[in-house]
């Protein structure tokens, strides 16, 4: 058994991260040592590690939860799962295309400027005070 702060070295999450993830029931400490310590077990270590591995997915926490329920009940169909990995792949791919269209509107963006003017002839500063006037 370990108390949080070596279950967050162990993890790499920090202490309020763990501390957030109980709070939002996806990691609960069973037991409570003398000192009245939150204590973890391999379990948890397991189950935090798998969070912190979503996470690093760009899984919401709603998203984790699910996945968390799932995989407590192995005899489940993973019909579900591969439906919310679906959903997330088009979002991800959403969020993708509207990068790709910021960029290309920040590339047409600093062309519209060459570095020999003022700030007063920026052709930069001229184009986003005029978005601004167009949406008044």
């Amino acid at each position: 058994m370990i108390k949080i702060g070596e279950l967050a070295k162990i993890s790499g999450c920090s202490v309020q991260t763990i501390r957030h993830y109980e709070k939002e029931q996806l990691l609960a400490a069973k037991l409570r040592s003398d000192g009245n310590f939150r204590l973890y077990d391999h379990a948890d270590i397991e189950r935090l590690l798998f969070i912190k591995h979503c996470r690093s997915l760009d899984l919401s926490l709603a998203e984790i939860r699910q996945l968390l329920s799932l995989n407590d009940s192995p005899m489940s169909q993973c019909d579900d799962v591969n439906q919310m990995i679906e959903q997330h792949i088009e979002q991800v791919e959403r969020r993708i295309a509207d990068l790709t269209q910021l960029n290309k509107q920040l590339k047409a963006l600093r062309l519209s400027c060459n570095l020999k003017r003022t700030v007063e002839h920026c052709g930069i500063l001229k184009q986003l005070n005029e978005a601004v006037s167009q949406t008044n």
